[in-house]
C-alpha cells in the first residue's frame, strides 16, 4: 500500500500516470508496505496467461527475491523509475523515503531494483552515467543502495508512520534493532532474482 499523502495524476502521453507526493514526507517514513491485498504470482502461472493479461502483469509488477510478481492492488503499480529515486527499497518488504518529499513532487523507484525481466530504456536524466535498468543492476549498485536505506532509517523513529501497522511482525524486531543501531540492515543484494534475459545471455557467452 502506498503512503495515505499520495494520489495518481497523468503527466503526459509518453509517461502515462505517475505517483505524486499531496503532503511533505519525510526522509525515513515508510512510503510503500506490501499487504495481504497485493498479489504474489507464481512466474509459471504467468506464462500461462494470454498476451494482454502477461504483459500488464509484467508491465505493473516486479519480482521478490524467490521470482515471485509482486503485482500491487493500489496506485503503487504506477510508480515511475528515476536513477536519482526518492524511495528507497529493504530487505522488509517495505520502502522509505530516501530523502524530503515535498508536496507535488513525484514519487520514484530506480527499477534497478525490481529484477526486470528485460533491460528497460529509460529517458535521459541529468548527474548520471546510466541511461538503461538492466536487471542485474542489484548486483552493481546495492552498496549505493544500502547506504542511502541506512541513512533513511536513522530517521524512522523521528517521523510519523502511518503504514507502520502493515510491516510484518517477523521484521518489526530487526527494524527496531536497526533504529537503536544495535544491528546492521539486511543489504538489497538480497533481493537478487536471477531473470531468464540473465540466463540467455549466459547461454550466448
Amino acid at each position: 500500500m502506498m503512503h495515505p499523502d499520495t494520489e495518481l495524476r497523468y503527466i503526459n502521453d509518453e509517461i502515462g500516470y505517475g505517483v505524486f507526493a499531496t503532503k511533505f514526507i519525510p526522509k525515513g517514513t515508510i512510503v510503500w508496505a506490501q499487504d495481504n491485498l497485493d498479489q504474489v504470482l507464481d512466474p509459471g502461472f504467468v506464462e500461462t496467461l494470454d498476451s494482454l493479461r502477461k504483459q500488464d502483469v509484467q508491465k505493473y509488477s516486479f519480482k521478490n527475491q524467490f521470482g515471485k510478481y509482486i503485482l500491487c492492488w493500489d496506485k503503487a503499480r504506477y510508480v515511475n523509475h528515476s536513477f536519482h529515486a526518492n524511495c528507497v527499497p529493504t530487505m522488509y518488504d517495505m520502502e522509505l523515503a530516501a530523502r524530503d518529499i515535498l508536496p507535488g513532487e513525484e514519487l520514484t523507484d530506480d527499477y534497478g531494483t525490481l529484477n526486470l525481466d528485460e533491460p528497460f530504456d529509460c529517458l535521459p536524466e541529468s548527474d548520471t552515467e546510466r541511461s538503461r535498468v538492466m536487471p542485474d543492476d542489484l548486483l552493481r549498485y546495492y552498496p549505493q543502495w544500502d547506504r542511502i536505506a541506512a541513512e533513511a532509517f536513522q530517521r524512522f523513529n523521528h517521523v510519523e508512520q502511518p503504514l507502520l501497522h502493515l510491516i510484518s511482525p517477523k521484521h518489526l524486531e530487526t527494524i527496531r534493532g536497526i533504529t537503536e543501531q544495535r544491528v546492521a540492515i539486511d543489504s538489497v543484494i538480497h533481493l537478487y532474482c536471477r531473470s531468464q534475459w540473465q540466463t540467455r545471455q549466459q547461454w550466448k557467452t
